[in-house]
């Protein structure tokens, strides 16, 4: 009896995504990633052949449109998951009259992904400017109540966050904390695996290149690859516990250069299945 009321009150496991940061990138077909003279409109669906899941750049540096949006998803498996990045009008350059209007713009260029089911997350990427301060405080939290239908993730590049109080406010609000691994440096939101989100959790990884971080060049800034060693810092506990409080969780490499990213990927998701930890593929 004992036996039976244990495991009917385990929690199912949770789903693990790994992916990178962006698809689209010329250099991975020199990196290895992709086949010679692969054209970009092919880069998608062979990724997809590799990982489950992406994070979109393009969202943030340009409003997506729904149609474009509806024929990139078409283009991989109904399984396959996209967390998007809120668009830099909301997060770097905000104008105060018009951010509303921008948020329900964003919703409608996203809503084939919300439609189809393969919307993970929506990835609010604040600067590192954006510190916690009362005005920015009030913001955030106006933001978040207008996208509150939808799954987001909140990644904190300013130190002044990592506070109790504010990973109390994101739970109660069901919002993910992003956990990023990044270089130690002065300022920089630190290294946490503090799961805010019972639904997910969300992990970045950024490189730990500390001499290119803020060089104002992605080319360096980016230029990272991990070791092993590295890597088995978060697979050793970290992402296993972080597991343990989640249904899912996306993992997504962002140093893209070189095509580091999909190779550190792969590494790590083969350290997670040693450990007994399901990665979807």
């Amino acid at each position: 009896m004992g036996t039976s009321t244990n495991h009917q009150t385990q929690n199912p496991p949770c789903r693990l995504m790994i992916g990178t940061s962006g698809y689209s990138y010329t250099e991975w077909i020199d990196g290895g990633f992709y086949p010679p003279g692969t054209s970009s409109s092919r880069m998608l669906p062979l990724y997809a052949a590799t990982f489950s899941a992406t994070e979109l750049n393009y969202t943030w540096y340009q409003m997506p449109k729904a149609p474009a949006v509806d024929r990139m998803r078409r283009k991989v498996p109904a399984n396959f998951s996209f967390a998007a990045k809120l668009t830099r009008t909301m997060t770097h350059e905000v104008n105060p009259g018009n951010w509303r209007g921008q948020a329900a713009q964003y919703r409608d260029g996203i809503a084939p992904l919300v439609q189809s089911g393969q919307l993970a997350a929506i990835l609010i990427q604040l600067p590192p400017y954006f510190d916690r301060s009362p005005g920015n405080r009030r913001y955030l939290a106006a933001l978040l109540d207008d996208l509150d239908d939808l799954p987001l993730a909140v990644e904190f590049r300013h130190r002044s966050w990592a506070e109790d109080r504010v990973f109390a406010e994101l739970e109660q609000r069901r919002v993910a904390l992003v956990a990023v691994d990044e270089p130690d440096l002065p300022g920089l939101f630190p290294k946490l695996d503090v799961v805010t989100n019972p639904d997910l959790f969300y992990l970045r990884f950024h490189g730990r290149n500390a001499k290119g971080w803020r060089s104002g060049n992605m080319q360096q800034q980016f230029d990272y690859n991990y070791t092993d060693s590295e890597l088995s810092e978060w697979t050793g506990d970290k992402i296993e516990t972080m597991a343990r409080k989640a249904c899912t969780g996306l993992i997504f490499f962002n140093n893209h250069v070189r095509a580091q990213a999909p190779g550190n990927a792969g590494r790590l998701a083969e350290q997670l299945a040693a450990n007994g930890l399901l990665v979807s593929g």
